[in-house]
């Protein structure tokens, strides 16, 4: 697996933080029905678990959007990618389907409730760190353009920034010519079931994905 590591940024502001990562061999696809039916009933499972109380509230947004706040960043004006896609469901706005890797991810935060960074690990110059970004850091967001990103928590490799769990970037996204996944499952706070939910993820990429030589591994600092 590519060299990751996380930044003591996050213990020294208290902020206790693992990542559950999976690199894998992927084929992707634009269109799958068996994802789409599942990620159909998902949506209706998080729709019905909610049950009218407010995306916020749901303890794994709610400790990230606790370590936003600690980075001295507004977790309502930078939302953490997982709440976004839920506020959607609540809003009725569907969740949009683009291929089948980003289509997995996004099964996959609905389930466990974290963001989750996805990436063309072709793309990226190891090693990698989690890290937060420094005063002036931006990079162009995924269908946002140029986002300025500093104090957020960010991925960064040799060339710079590349994702955060607000919005991963233009430069190493996912499309139908990435050949190797990268993805990172960020758990703030206490999380005791991320080992499953990282197994969960693994059965679902080699399900829709078709992923092969599969390496996972628990990432972490440890810290409250």
């Amino acid at each position: 697996m590519i060299d990751i590591t996380v930044s003591d940024d996050f213990a020294n502001a208290g902020i206790r933080v693992t990542l559950g990562c999976i690199q894998c061999a992927v084929g992707v696809t634009t269109d799958n029905a068996e994802l789409h039916a599942e990620l159909d009933a998902e949506e209706a499972r998080r729709l019905e678990s909610l049950d009218g109380r407010p995306v916020s509230e749901v303890p794994q947004i709610a400790a990230a959007r606790k370590a936003y706040r600690a980075f001295g960043k507004d977790p309502a004006r930078y939302r953490v990618s997982s709440e976004a896609l839920m506020r959607r469901l609540v809003k009725s706005r569907g969740i949009y389907r683009i291929n089948s890797v980003v289509d997995t991810n996004n099964l996959i935060s609905l389930r466990c409730g974290h963001s989750i960074g996805a990436f063309s690990a072709e793309l990226l110059e190891p090693p990698v760190i989690f890290r937060k970004a420094k005063p002036g850091e931006t990079y162009d967001a995924i269908g946002r353009g140029p986002m300025n990103i500093e104090f957020l928590p960010v991925f960064a490799d040799g060339r710079g920034p590349f994702g955060s769990p607000t919005s991963d970037s233009e430069r190493t996204k996912i499309t139908v010519s990435t050949r190797t996944l990268l993805m990172a499952i960020i758990a703030f706070g206490e999380e005791r079931d991320l080992a499953a939910t990282v197994a969960w993820a693994a059965e679902r990429l080699q399900t829709y994905c078709a992923a092969t030589d599969m390496q996972t591994a628990l990432i972490g600092n440890g810290h409250e």
